[in-house]
């Protein structure tokens, strides 16, 4: 990267879930784990839950074999540093910015990530829908995974939309605690990589909200991967199963920063639809790249006080 070059920046979020997006089309900027943490740092630098590189798919070696498919490839970093699968508010964002900067039209287009390509629908107003693939389940009897928060414990649903879930029914949202720290899952190889938690309240019918603690980013106040998460947990909690029903299914899902609706199809392909906003854009100094790339890594603060 050449350092003497301002790099830069947007801000979006989809249902406040934010991010730091890097419009890096040839694939030349350094972007390290130190780095990303200090973008996403909310006092020492701009502020996210995560970062989105906006980069051509024939540009980097995770998404050439994807580049016939989709041009661009989401390169998600959470707000640590480190590399993520998947981000299904990222992608809304992502598809916002392309159609943005008149990189994609609105319609259909398609989104390469680490976790297969992403169908999108971009309305020329109003929300996005992405095509989040089907989820997966564990094969034969549901294994034991056991949540614990402080002296509380649920069992949890484990469901992998691209990247892993564990689901937790409880009876109050409050009994989450502060989520500042990662919840306990049990047993402890269940997650290997780590594990993004929900905790998961009935509203009404086919109505539920969450809380989640991200894996690398702590509390957010949206996720979508974890949105469809519950979902079809919710759903196959209530006996609900549209590939053997062959009857689609849709939820709404309230989390903190807003609404999302998903629904699961007869194929079992799982579509969620919200809304993205850009809400600012910017250069970053090139002398505090240069800082960053030099400090040693911190944790990335995110209280709101």
């Amino acid at each position: 990267m050449n350092s003497a070059a301002p790099v830069r920046f947007l801000k979006g979020h989809g249902t406040e879930n934010d991010f730091v997006i890097i419009p890096d089309p040839d694939g030349t900027l350094e972007l390290s784990p130190a780095v990303v943490a200090r973008l996403c740092d909310r006092r020492a630098g701009i502020g996210g839950d995560g970062l989105l590189r906006v980069v051509r798919s024939a540009a980097h070696p995770e998404a050439r074999a994807m580049a016939d498919e989709a041009e661009w490839f989401m390169d998600y970093r959470n707000a640590d540093g480190s590399v993520a699968e998947m981000c299904g508010n990222g992608v809304r964002v992502f598809a916002r910015y392309l159609r943005r900067a008149g990189l994609a039209d609105a319609g259909d287009l398609a989104v390469a990530t680490r976790a297969g390509v992403r169908r999108v629908h971009v309305a020329k107003d109003g929300d996005i829908t992405v095509h989040m693939g089907a989820a997966r389940l564990p094969d034969g009897p549901e294994p034991s995974v056991t949540v614990t928060v402080g002296e509380r414990d649920w069992p949890a649903r484990n469901v992998n939309m691209g990247n892993p879930h564990a689901v937790a029914f409880v009876d109050d949202l409050d009994h989450a605690g502060d989520l500042l720290t990662a919840p306990a899952v049990a047993p402890a190889g269940a997650y290997p990589e780590g594990v993004n938690v929900e905790f998961v309240v009935d509203r009404g019918p086919r109505h539920v909200a969450l809380r989640v603690h991200e894996r690398g980013s702590g509390e957010t106040r949206s996720c979508g991967t974890g949105a469809c998460a519950v979902m079809v947990a919710a759903a196959r909690r209530d006996g609900v199963d549209p590939s053997a029903d062959g009857v689609p299914a849709t939820y709404t899902v309230d989390v903190p920063g807003g609404r999302l609706v998903i629904t699961e199809r007869a194929d079992g392909g799982v579509e969620m639809t919200g809304p993205a906003v850009i809400v600012a854009e910017g250069t970053v100094d090139p002398e505090w790249f240069t800082a960053s790339r030099e400090a040693a890594p911190r944790e990335n603060d995110r209280s709101n006080g």
